[in-house]
Parts: structure tokens; sequence; C-alpha cells
């Protein structure tokens, strides 16, 4: 049984913030997927 949890995520680039506290609970047997345009940073 595998399950990721991420609390309180933060991301900044430079002064502009990107992410802004952001939590998740991925439980087992889930499935998630990140979706936005080429070139948004879905993979930095």
């Amino acid at each position: 049984m595998a399950s990721v949890s991420c609390r309180d995520v933060r991301k900044a680039f430079g002064a502009t913030q990107i992410l802004h506290g952001v939590s998740i609970d991925i439980r087992d047997g889930e499935f998630v997927v990140l979706v936005g345009p080429s070139g948004c940073g879905k993979s930095t």
C-alpha cells in the first residue's frame, strides 16, 4: 500500500509566488494528472 501526502507546498520564482500553501493527499490506487499548456512549468 502506497500513498503520497504534500502539505503547505510553496514555490516562487523571484518575487512571483506560483504556489501558495497547496496541500494534497493521493491514496493508494488513485491516479493524478497535472494539466496545463506547454511551457507552463508542469515538470519544473
